[in-house]
Parts: structure tokens; sequence; C-alpha cells
């Protein structure tokens, strides 16, 4: 009974750290995000794809309203997992980064860049007073505008942020529910040197391992980040 009234004192604070050095709020974000449908990453040779899946909860609900795939400049691209909302204010702030950079910079923003941008403002609510942690994650992907600059490589990055403020980087990876079972399969069939058609297959089959439901057309969000920019895919001639 004492153990169960000191974790509640520590639930009641965002910022402050229990004994054995956990953020109880930070846990309860990420379990939001497990909670939600699943979105995959993967990187190709020459691209980074986004597959993700909407659930719908009624036949009446439009499935262009289920946005869990963004432009973020005509370049980077972003999918999120768990709170909707919350990823929303996340793709405003990076599309106001990315702004921001052109301005400052004269050219468009690198994705490790961008992904870091995130991730800090995503961990100042971990330690702010007043505020709780961003119930979302993202991935963050798309290949360097300027290939062989300083702070960027040639090939397409793709990079994950979670609700505590930290960026990885990936080959491929999932996000949201039943991403564990999306990631093993991931790390069966990933290989170096994907095309973009073998990554396309690759995330719907990962995104078809997340969840017992048939993924439909309807359902699925698709996007393709290369040396041209980010556009949408349809999903319905790789569902048939």
């Amino acid at each position: 009974m004492q153990g169960s009234t000191n974790q509640q004192a520590y639930d009641r604070g965002s910022t402050i750290f229990s004994p054995d050095g956990r953020l109880y709020q930070v846990e309860y974000a990420r379990e939001a995000v497990r909670r939600g449908s699943a979105t995959v990453g993967v990187r190709t040779a020459d691209s980074v794809v986004f597959a993700s899946y909407g659930r719908r909860r009624s036949d009446l609900l439009e499935p262009e309203s289920i946005e869990k795939l963004h432009d973020v400049d005509g370049r980077l691209g972003l999918a999120s997992a768990g709170h909707v909302a919350d990823a929303r204010r996340l793709v405003d702030f990076a599309r106001r980064f990315a702004q921001q950079e052109r301005l400052r910079y004269g050219q468009a923003p690198g994705v490790e860049t961008t992904a870091k941008a995130i991730a800090d403002h995503v961990q100042e609510s971990t330690q702010t007073g007043g505020t709780r942690p961003f119930g979302t994650a993202l991935l963050v992907g798309g290949v360097p505008a300027d290939a062989g600059t300083e702070n960027e490589t040639a090939r397409p990055r793709l990079f994950e942020t979670d609700p505590s403020g930290t960026p990885y980087e990936w080959r491929a990876t999932a996000i949201g529910g039943g991403s564990g079972r999306a990631q093993e399969l991931l790390e069966d069939e990933w290989v170096a040197g994907l095309s973009t058609e073998d990554g396309v297959s690759l995330a719907l089959d990962a995104l078809a391992a997340s969840t017992e439901d048939d993924l439909a057309p309807e359902s699925v969000g698709l996007a393709v980040m290369d040396a041209a920019g980010y556009r949408s895919v349809d999903p319905g001639g790789y569902l048939t």
C-alpha cells in the first residue's frame, strides 16, 4: 500500500523523478503511443517510405480525415502514432522550423537537423512545470536537398522521436500498436540496397503484421520521400 501511495505522489508531477530514476508521465505517454495504430518507416537505397494504418471508428468516417502522414516543406515527411492532436502540434512546429531555416540559411533544412529540433522541443515538456509530455511518437524522413554538405550525407535518412525527446536513426522501424510484431518482420526482411518498390512492399507487409485487421486502401496511408521530394502514393495498387 505504501509503495502505491509513493508512486501516486510521483505521478502528479511530470517533471519529478521517482527514486528509481523514472518519469512516470513519460512512460504513460509511451503507452499512449502503443495504444495508437501502427506506422512504419523504411529506408531504401534512394528514398524513405512511410506506411500508416488508420483505424476507422465508423463506416461514416471520411478516410481523408485520418491524418498520420504529413508533408513538412515539400522535401521532408513526418509520420505519427499516438495522440493525433499532439502530433499535429509537432507537425506545425516542424513546418515553422523548416520555414525559419530556409529564411535564415537560404536552403532546405536537413533531416537530422529537423528531427533533433523536434526532439529538443518535445524534451522541454519533460522538465517544464505545468506541461505534460507529448503523447505521440514521430518518424522523420527524407533525402537531403544538398548532398555532401557538412551536416548531411547523400543517403536517405530516417529518424524516430519518442515522448522523452530522444532521437534515434533507423534503417527501418515501426511505432504504435503492434509495432513489436512489425519490427520483427522488418529485422528479418530488410536488406541494404532496397529499391523504392521493394521498400513499399516491405512497409506494407510490416504494417499488416502489426494488426489482425485486413488492410484496405481506405485505411492505409502511403508516402515516399526521394530526391524529387515528398509525394503521397495510392496504396490501392499494392493491396489488391
